[in-house]
Parts: structure tokens; sequence; C-alpha cells
């Protein structure tokens, strides 16, 4: 059967070619162009129409259509034509006697200086206005209607761009609603609250979760892999990806603000907000729907963590734990994690069924015993001024002020925030992203990134100073801490010290327990290397 349909295939295209080499008939392209919007007041006529005229016209003057070149895009000046540009080569270097299109304003709208090249050079038929570049009467008539063509769509940007800033500054939303918003008849937004069908959730209810578990910590990734798990859908109706939710995250929209696109060429940019000629930005949503947008506290939270700016504390709580080293080790041989099996610490992913080229095993008792050795010798060795002591400072913090440590934390990380946004600015200003349409748009931004890293400064410095006392654990009271702690208590007392704990394989079956050539420990380090943390502040007593 495939074979019988394969020969059918090869016979109609041989037919195809004898037919063609039968046709002697000169030949001609065909330019077909429509814009992608259709203006107001622009009856364009369709890609398909336009073919069917040419080709009619071809046969009606003995021509046979070579080749049809489709664009649907504009024709102003700022836009990249390759069809255009090899439809032009074709004609222009006798590739083909003539290029037929159907009018003038379909050619090129730069006017003069788009069609004086092809004037007695080369054939190209405009067909709505019956004109021949070829032919010496029409050649007035070419240069004078494509300076029409021009002036009317040069007349027709502005009149759209002075309808669109109207209505922008107005806060309307022109193009389609983003997802999670719906569009009232004003173009305003508000909340998209209705529940999805056969769901318990609206699209609202999801740009929310969005926000909010993001603010807490979650990755784009795995937040996508948790709504596909959940079977939350998208705003295509397809699976979330990671950029998918990142375009939601970084978009000022929910938080009401109105935004523009970035000029050609910087897709690749986050929407910006859209300023009027004052400076301000503009609410895009209804007054009734204000307080019901993302608060700039959440926004805010949820793109520093996106960004990297932001690490949420994981440290340990205290709470029912029944292993020392439970979530701080690791095996040398794979780099995943270690667990207890028996009465040992063991590669997990060996234990799981998987392949580890290395997989570490060792005492549970030999290896608790080697690590706490090390932790009471660091603790009773280190100074005032240790790195080590900086970091446990601000870890134990975290375990008995949860709630000011937090805000500390947010507020180192709305600096660095602060700080990446004016080097973005500075990196878009080289790059010639304030040119052009979009100049209006560089002092304002420049203002508002170099204020944000001010305001952010001086909340860090409002925060910073309060005193953490960790002295129980200097000068030898770390030994009678210890021996004094719970197993809750010793095992927050491990991690306020210990970022990991990396086990390599023994170098034989029941061999001794060799610490030092088998086991690596990483030490804390302070949160932030430029955090102004002192002895003072750790109030240490000598």
């Amino acid at each position: 059967m495939a074979t019988s349909t394969v020969m059918q295939s090869a016979r109609s295209q041989k037919l195809m070619e004898t037919a063609a080499q039968a046709d002697d008939r000169p030949e001609i392209d065909l330019l077909l162009r429509k814009s992608k919007i259709v203006r107001e007041g622009e009856h364009a006529l369709s890609l398909r129409a336009q073919e069917e005229r040419g080709r009619r016209w071809a046969d009606e003057e003995g021509y046979r259509v070579r080749k049809i070149w489709k664009e649907n895009l504009s024709a102003w000046s700022d836009v990249q034509r390759p069809k255009y540009d090899a439809a032009m080569s074709a004609v222009l270097n006798g590739e083909v006697p003539a290029l037929w299109v159907y009018a003038l304003d379909r050619f090129s709208r730069k006017g003069a200086e788009a069609v004086v090249p092809i004037l007695g050079k080369a054939r190209v038929i405009f067909d709505y206005e019956r004109l021949d570049s070829m032919n010496e009467r029409d050649r007035r008539w070419i240069i004078d209607r494509a300076e029409n063509a021009r002036e009317y769509s040069a007349r027709l940007s502005h009149n759209i761009c002075d309808t669109k800033t109207r209505q922008r500054n107005e806060g309307r939303w022109l193009g389609r609603a983003p997802f999670g918003l719906v569009a009232e008849k004003t173009r305003k937004l508000s909340p998209e609250t209705t529940p999805i069908k056969g769901e318990h959730y609206s699209p609202w209810d999801v740009v929310c979760r969005i926000f909010e578990e993001m603010s807490k910590g979650a990755s784009a990734r795995a937040l996508a892999r948790k709504l596909n798990a959940e079977g939350v859908k998208s705003a295509t109706g397809k699976t979330w990806r990671a950029d998918s939710v990142r375009a939601i995250v970084i978009h000022p929209v929910y938080e009401g603000w109105l935004t523009v696109s970035p000029s050609v060429g910087k897709s690749h940019k986050a929407p910006v907000h859209y300023l009027k000629d004052t400076g301000e930005r503009v609410r895009c949503v209804t007054d009734e729907s204000i307080p019901m947008m993302i608060s700039a506290k959440i926004a805010e939270k949820a793109r520093r963590v996106l960004s990297g700016h932001q690490i949420i504390d994981r440290t340990p709580r205290p709470g029912r734990v029944k292993y020392l080293l439970s979530g701080k080790l690791a095996c040398a041989g794979c780099g995943k994690s270690m667990a207890i099996l028996g009465k040992s610490y063991s590669c997990h992913l060996r234990n799981a069924g998987g392949t580890c080229l290395a997989p570490a095993s060792a005492s549970r008792e030999a290896l608790e015993r080697y690590v706490v050795d090390h932790w009471l010798a660091r603790m009773v060795n280190a100074k005032a001024d240790d790195p080590l002591m900086i970091a446990v400072a601000q870890r134990w913090a975290a375990l008995t002020k949860p709630e000011e440590t937090e805000e500390i934390r947010e507020a180192v990380a709305a600096v660095r925030a602060a700080e990446a946004s004016l080097d973005k600015f500075h990196a878009d200003d080289r790059e010639g992203f304030y040119a052009g349409r979009s100049a209006r748009y560089r002092l304002p931004a420049k203002n508002q990134a170099e204020a944000r890293l001010s305001a952010a400064e001086e909340q860090l410095a409002e925060l910073s100073g309060g005193a953490v006392d960790v002295s129980f654990l200097l000068y030898g009271g770390a030994r009678e801490a210890w021996e004094a702690a719970d197993d809750v208590l010793r095992r927050d007392l491990v991690a306020v010290a210990i970022d990991g704990i990396t086990v390599a394989r023994a170098p034989g079956r029941g061999a001794r327990f060799d610490g030092e050539s088998r086991v690596t420990i990483e030490w804390a380090e302070p949160m932030d290397e430029d955090a102004e943390t002192t002895p003072d502040d750790m109030a240490m007593a000598a």
C-alpha cells in the first residue's frame, strides 16, 4: 500500500514537471502581503484573494506563475521583510522576468525610495493602479502613488499613537487580558474569579497561589511540576512550564499596573510600567478590584526568590527528630543523600535500587561520634571574631527569634534585588533599550532604581544591630551545653554550625572507620559577607 502511494506521488510529480516544461510562457512571481493587524477603516484584500487575482492576471497576460512570496506583516520602515527582499532580488537579478503586486501600498510604504530602484530596470506590475515600472509613462504615477501611500501610513501611525496614548493614560488595557484577569467593557481589568468549568478554583485563584508559594520559597520549576501533578489548568489549557510561572510572577499587571511591551528586538525583556508624560504610573484595574490585586510586598518577595536574591530559610526547627545527622549527609560516590539502614548511614540511591559507583556506608555510632568530636573542637577553639561563630549567631537567631531574623533576611534580599535592578538599568541603557520611543522611560527608570536601593539600604540599617547571645558555646561552654541538651537541641546545635557532611566509601569490607580519610565537613558561613556583624553584636561574654 505504501509502495503504491509513493509510486503515484512520483508519477504526479513527473507529470507536473513535464507540463511545466511544455509551458513555454514567460514566468512571473507574485508578491502577496497583508498586515497582521488590519487597522480601522482599512479593508485589505486577503492573501488568498490576492493570489487568485494575480493568477488570473498572469493567465490573461500570457505568464506562468513561478513562485509566490507571502507576507503577513507590516510594510513600514522598521520591519524586516525577508520575503520582499528575496522577491526583489529575483526580479532585479533577472532570475524571473516580472513581479506582480496587487497594489502599491502592498508593495511598500517607504515611498519613492522603494520604487525608484525598479523604474526602468525591472518589471513590477501594480495591478490595482494598472501601473508598470517598465512603462515610461507610469514612472511619475508610481512615484506619486508610492509617496501617497507613505504619507497615509505616517498619518495613520500618528493618529493611532495619539489614540493609544490617550487610552493608556485612562488606564485601558489594549491587548488580550493576561491569564487570571478579564477585560471589562471599558477595557479596565479585573480578577477573573469565575471558577474554571468543572473545577473548584478560578484563574485568579491560580495566580494568587503562584505568588504566595513563590514568596514562600518555591522555585518556578518545582511549582510548575506541582501544578501539573494536581491537574491545574494553564492559560493555554496545556501543561505549566517554569517560564510560564515566571511570566506571571514578573508581570506588574497583577499588582494592577498598566504595562507596555519592550521595543522591537527586546522581546526577552519583561513588560515595563507604562508612564504618563509626568512620570506617573497608571492603574489598569477597576477601582473595586484594587484591593484584590497582589500586594507589592508579596510580589517583590516572590520576585526576589525567583531571581535568587532571597533564599527562604530552611534551618530545621525543633521537632520530633530521631537521628542526629539526617539531612546533612551526602554520599561521595553519587552526591545523593545518605539515610539510616539498620545501624548505619548508607547511600540512599543504592538503598533505593539505583546505581552508585562508590556507595558509602558508615556505622551510625562511629560517624556521629566523629562529627560531634569535631563540632566540640571547633566550638572550644573558636574566637569571638571567627566567621563560623558569626554564622552560628545568625542561625541561632533564626531558631530563637524567627520573626526578627526573617525581617533582616528580607531586608538584605531587598538590597540585593535593588542593586540588581540598578545594574539592569545601566545594562539596558548601554544596549540602547531607552532609545527612540522608549527614551521617555529612561530618567524615570533611573530614578526609580536609585530610590529603591536607597530605601532598601535604609530599611536594612534600621533592622541591623540587634544582639544575639551565643556566649554559652564559647570558652568551654559548648561541651557543657551539649551534655545538657536533649536530642532535638543537639540536632539544632549541629545544624547551626554545619552545612553538610560528605562520606566516602570504605577502602574495603570490614575496614575500621577512619573519619579523617573518609569524612569532609562543610562548616557554616555567614549569611552575607557584607553583613556588619561584630563580636559586640553577638553579645559574647568574656
